[in-house]
């Protein structure tokens, strides 16, 4: 199964890289497969690589569907 999660365009760096932000976690990542890009942005992350730009509507509730699985784990997981 492929996972991939949304997250924050921070920063641009050349060679088509870029710094995201994942839930507070900063990450480098490639951008190689998008196009026209710019820090704010939102994109879906799978395994170092953007895939897709997505709307920060969609990352917002996309990251609170994925906080939530994680509470019933825990609580499954007691």
């Amino acid at each position: 199964m492929c996972l991939s999660v949304p997250a924050e365009v921070a920063e641009l760096l050349p060679g088509d890289m870029a710094i995201v932000s994942i839930d507070g976690v900063s990450l480098e990542i490639s951008i190689a497969l998008i196009d026209d890009l710019v820090v704010g942005d939102y994109v879906l992350v799978h395994v170092g690589y953007a895939l897709a730009k997505i709307d920060p509507a969609e990352a917002s509730r996309t990251l609170e569907l994925l906080q939530e699985l994680g509470s019933v784990g825990q609580e499954l997981g007691s």
